[in-house]
Formats: C-alpha cells, structure tokens, sequence
C-alpha cells in the first residue's frame, strides 16, 4: 500500500472521532446556565463616561448584563465563558454593588496593569479594544467611583 493511501486510512477515522467527540461534549451540561440575574445596585458612578467605558469593557464578566455570543453556546467555548463571567461576577458585580466586592478596589490597578480586560477577550469584543485615552479616562473613573488600592507614599 502506497503512503498517500495509508495516510488517508487513518485521517478518516480521526477526523470521525473527532467529530464524535465535538457532538459528544455537547451533552455536557456546564456551560449552559446563561442567566443574568436582575440588577439589584450599580456604584455611583462619578460620569456617565466612565460606566459607558466599563460597560463595553467589563460588563460581560462583571455585571448581571451580560451579552451571551453565540459560541457561548457551543462546548468547549461555552464552558470558558461560562467559567470566566462566573469568576467575574464573584470578585466583582457591578450590578450588585448593594453586596460586599471581593475585588473592587483592586479594579483601576488591573486595567492600569493590563490584566484586564483580558487579552482572550478583546479582539471579539470590540467595545472592550481601548484606546490609551480611554484607558487612562477608565482608570481614573474607577478610581473616582470605587476607589484605589494603590499605596500613597
């Protein structure tokens, strides 16, 4: 048997399996619960700019008003987003600010240090793509409407 025949062989029930395994984790059920609960608090904002801001950057994690994409549906995606807008909303709900923030005050510095938004989420979220201005104007109303874990020497 020549080699083009033989690979050919073992490329198709791969490429089945592989389908199989696509339709197969689709039954897992995590992934799925795609709620927003009611928003019950928001911060005073100190400018409708800097909610405008963290809304496009931060509310599909970090509120009750999240936008669910269409691969949010789709396992092994589903199960990323459903993990990550679930350990958003733990450390930091903006719509639930009447309920103790894990996080909040660290808010500013993880924009100012460029751990959020995060780099896996940006280029489908284009709300969420930040101009250095907009940075700089979102750091500062969060510092101005949460506060800051920065030490003042």
């Amino acid at each position: 048997m020549t080699e083009p025949k033989r690979r050919r062989r073992f490329i198709k029930p791969v490429l089945l399996g592989l389908l199989a395994l696509a339709a197969a984790i689709q039954l897992v059920p995590y992934g799925r619960d795609h709620t927003n609960p009611p928003v019950t608090a928001e911060p005073q904002w100190d400018s409708p700019r800097t909610r405008e801001l963290a809304k496009g950057a931060c509310f599909d994690c970090h509120s009750n008003e999240t936008i669910w994409p269409w691969y949010s549906h789709v396992a092994p995606m589903s199960w990323l987003v459903q993990y990550d807008v679930e350990e958003g909303r733990r450390k930091l709900n903006f719509s639930e600010w009447d309920k103790p923030q894990k996080e909040a005050h660290e808010a500013a510095e993880t924009v100012r240090e460029g751990e959020m938004p995060l780099w896996f989420y940006v280029p489908t979220h284009p709300d969420a793509n930040l101009s250095e201005a907009d940075r700089q104007a979102l750091i500062k109303g969060l510092e101005a409407t949460i506060g800051s874990s920065r030490h003042k020497d």
